[in-house]
Parts: structure tokens; C-alpha cells; sequence
């Protein structure tokens, strides 16, 4: 079952044309890659999915509720973190709570609640100056969740990483997802990342899909997985189709 759907999406700057009927989708549970050269439409894409930008042609879909041009309705993340220094980091995790109505105790508390489960319990009255960038990215990617209506929309989440945290990050998210049931769309240029983390990808090229591969690989995949002969394989494909 689709939980997010995009149909025929088209967008265009002025006389540039940056998306030509694009359509994708995101089944409930998977994570699903999206990738392609620089300047090729994915954060476009991905303003539009999330309500910020409305497409000149096209509909998105959230549940099979019409949600097209309407922000607030989908969990969007970027690139950085973007917690507040001056507040603890329960308070930048429940923030999106405080603001849909929750009082602060209660929103603490919900948060409170899920530290564990993101493998940061300890850090809830810590400053973010405090943390690592790993620390950091996983009470981004908590707060993004508890704003999320079971799907988030992540811009190069780990891209900021070195490749040893990014490598532990990459394992701690499939771990995580896969406890809360989030389905994701992320954004990525780095093909490894992409056929580690998902179940299918999608490559965008020329303002268009130019190919969907799906990732059959062992569950839950260990990290050896990109030491295999079949990851070399989806490597060699996508980058056959990216050159």
C-alpha cells in the first residue's frame, strides 16, 4: 500500500523546466533512496512533496488524502541538524509538539519516552554543543519523527558524517526505523549509502525518473553488506545508468 504518492509532478523556474511528470512513490515501512547529479531536481522535488513549493502540474498524495501545496502534513529534515544551542536537547526534540498545542511537561515526557529507543538516552539535558555530530543527527532524526505522520522526508541526512560515524549512523537507522515503522524518502549523491540503506531506489535525471531499482537483499542486512559481489553488482548498475 502507498503511504506517499507524487503523480506526474512537473515544475518549472522561469523558462527552466526542472521536473517533467515525475512520479514516484513510498509504501508503507520502506525506505526508498533518491538520487541523481547535482542541480537535478531532487530538493525540488522534495519542496514540493512536503507542501513548500506547489507544482505546476501534478498531485500529491499522503494516505489518499489530496495534500498537494499544503506544508506541515509531512516530516521534512535537512541536511543539518538545526537544534537551537540555547535550548537542552528535550526541548529541541519536543519542540514540534509545543507547537501543535502540547504543553512543555507533556511534550517532554512523550519525548522522554523514545530517547532509549534512538540509542541516545543520557543526552535529554544536554546542550547540542555537548554532543557529537552523530549524537547530534540522531536527536534531529527523533525530533523529525515525532513530527512525522509516519513518513519523513530526509535531505542527505548523513552527508556532514565521517565515513566511521556515517558508517555506524547507517546501521543504527535501519535498526531504528524498522522498531517505529517510519517510512523514508531520503536524498542522497552517495551510491553506497543509497543500496545500503534501502529497499528500492530511484534515479532522477534530466527533471525525470529515469530508473527505479529495488534492493533484494538479506534482512536485516549486517555490515559486510557492501563487501558483497551483489552490492558490487546494483554499484555497477546505477552507475551505468548515472554515466
Amino acid at each position: 500500500m502507498s503511504i506517499l504518492k507524487a503523480e506526474n509532478i512537473s515544475k518549472s523556474f522561469g523558462n527552466k523546466n526542472v521536473l517533467n511528470s515525475v512520479s514516484i512513490e513510498l509504501k508503507e515501512g520502506e525506505v526508498v533512496a533518491l538520487i541523481g547529479v547535482s542541480g537535478g531536481g531532487k530538493t525540488t522535488l522534495f519542496n514540493i512533496l512536503s507542501g513548500i513549493y506547489t507544482p505546476d502540474t501534478g498531485r500529491v498524495y499522503l494516505n489518499g488524502e489530496d495534500i498537494t501545496g499544503t506544508p506541515g502534513k509531512i516530516s521534512y529534515m535537512l541536511q543539518k541538524d538545526l537544534l537551537f544551542p540555547h535550548k537542552k536537547v528535550i526541548d529541541n526534540v519536543s519542540l514540534p509538539l509545543v507547537l501543535n498545542g502540547m504543553r512543555k511537561k507533556e511534550a517532554r515526557e512523550k519525548a522522554d519516552e523514545l530517547f532509549e529507543t534512538f540509542g541516545i538516552d543520557g543526552i535529554q539535558y544536554s546542550y547540542p554543543d555537548e554532543l557529537s555530530g552523530g549524537m547530534r543527527q540522531r536527536a534531529a532524526f527523533l525530533r523529525t519523527y515525532l513530527s512525522s505522520n509516519g513518513v519523513a522526508l530526509l535531505d542527505e541526512p548523513f552527508s556532514a558524517l565521517d565515513t566511521f560515524t556515517k558508517s555506524k549512523l547507517h546501521q543504527w537507522y535501519l535498526n531504528v526505523v524498522e522498531k517505529i515503522n517510519l517510512s523514508t524518502l531520503f536524498i542522497t549523491h552517495d551510491i553506497d549509502e543509497a543500496i545500503v540503506l534501502s529497499d528500492r531506489i530511484y534515479i532522477l535525471d534530466g527533471g525525470g525518473i529515469s530508473a527505479e531499482i529495488k534492493i533484494n537483499a538479506p534482512e536485516p542486512r549486517n555490515v559486510n553488506f557492501n563487501l558483497t559481489n551483489e552490492f558490487l553488482d546494483y554499484k555497477r548498475q546505477i552507475l551505468k545508468i548515472l554515466t
